[in-house]
């Protein structure tokens, strides 16, 4: 567009940002970044395995979950090996797939959730390696409760493993996450600390998995992938746990927020267990464009699902109150526009 947005509400960062202790981690690495990270990220690994009561074995430090998508995709695809997704879920993991040559099968959402028993059905009947399933999910927002997973697991067949994306579950409801052992062969779980950690833009995921599972990705990751202030800021975060219950909260009443002015406007929100609203916007894909571009050229950037019938939506990432306002003072117009485009 040639200028900045106004509100950067499409993305799914946190505009709370990360913790000030990580910050000041960051920024006190600074003076040692002549010197590569620990490709190992001890530090990060033993902290998160204390925090999930599980063993360093189990951890695998990455760049963003997309970089832990893709070392795990050329461990387990050959070309012409079947994977399994929801079709309008995580793109980026498709890339992975095709890129190595992989052959992917798609089943529906089912009431705007993923559909967990459908994806295993499907893994048997194509022999599928991989299954992703996101939980909660983006682009929806949608979320199935952790015991709903651990039931799903039993139908995964022989040969197959489960990804499951977890990349929101720090903000989701209590008894989202899966209740099984990091030890569990048959699942292995990718996090984050760009969403409720807020620092996307150091690109740091990881990954819990089966000891073997997890030491595989030394195979084939780049051992010196991780920069070390990125290294100690996500310790940091991590540390300081007081801070990610207040960016919850702030989470929360932005959520709540969205909601009222999607209601004000006509608009459904959908119920939410991510840093972001899915707004069903009542008609076609055609009408959710129309009211997309008419926010993004009054300066305020959301996006959409891809797919039908989700793509009646629109989806808006939590914002700060000033960018909430600039929402709630654009939507009416954007609104108005599409409608009246849409009646010709």
């Amino acid at each position: 567009m040639g200028r900045p947005f106004a509100a950067r509400l499409g993305a799914n960062e946190s505009v709370f940002g990360p913790s000030p202790r990580a910050i000041a981690a960051m920024q006190a690495a600074a003076a040692d970044i002549w010197m590569y990270g620990d490709p190992e990220a001890h530090d990060l690994r033993t902290a998160l395995a204390a925090h999930h009561g599980c063993a360093p074995a189990n951890i695998m430090i990455g760049e963003g979950i997309d970089g832990l998508l893709g070392y795990l995709v050329r461990l387990l695809v050959a070309p012409g090996d079947a994977v399994v997704t929801s079709d309008g879920a995580y793109p980026t993991f498709n890339y992975h797939v095709a890129g190595f040559g992989g052959v992917l099968h798609k089943v529906p959402y089912r009431g705007d959730h993923e559909d967990p028993a459908a994806l295993m059905a499907k893994a048997d009947e194509v022999d599928a390696k991989l299954v992703y399933l996101a939980n909660p999910d983006n682009p929806m927002g949608s979320h199935h409760a952790g015991t709903a997973i651990v039931q799903a697991l039993d139908l995964l067949p022989e040969g197959a493993l489960l990804v499951l994306d977890e990349a929101y579950i720090d903000l989701a409801p209590e008894g989202t996450a899966v209740p099984v052992s990091a030890d569990d062969p048959r699942v292995i779980r990718m996090r984050t600390f760009s969403k409720g950690y807020g620092m996307a833009g150091a690109r740091v995921g990881y990954a819990i998995g089966a000891a073997p599972m997890i030491d595989a990705f030394n195979k084939v990751r780049n051992h010196f992938g991780m920069n070390r202030a990125a290294l100690a800021g996500a310790l940091a975060a991590l540390q300081d746990q007081d801070w990610m219950a207040k960016v919850r909260d702030e989470v929360a009443q932005a959520r709540d927020r969205i909601a009222a002015i999607a209601r004000e406007n006509g608009l459904t929100p959908l119920p939410s267990a991510t840093n972001f609203v899915t707004v069903d916007c009542g008609g076609d894909g055609a009408l959710a464009k129309r009211i997309l571009d008419g926010l993004v050229a009054r300066g305020v950037f959301v996006r959409m699902p891809f797919v039908a019938p989700q793509n009646r939506c629109i989806r808006i990432s939590c914002g700060k109150p000033a960018d909430l306002e600039l929402l709630a003072t654009t939507l009416p117009a954007a609104l108005a526009e599409a409608l009246a485009e849409a009646r010709g």
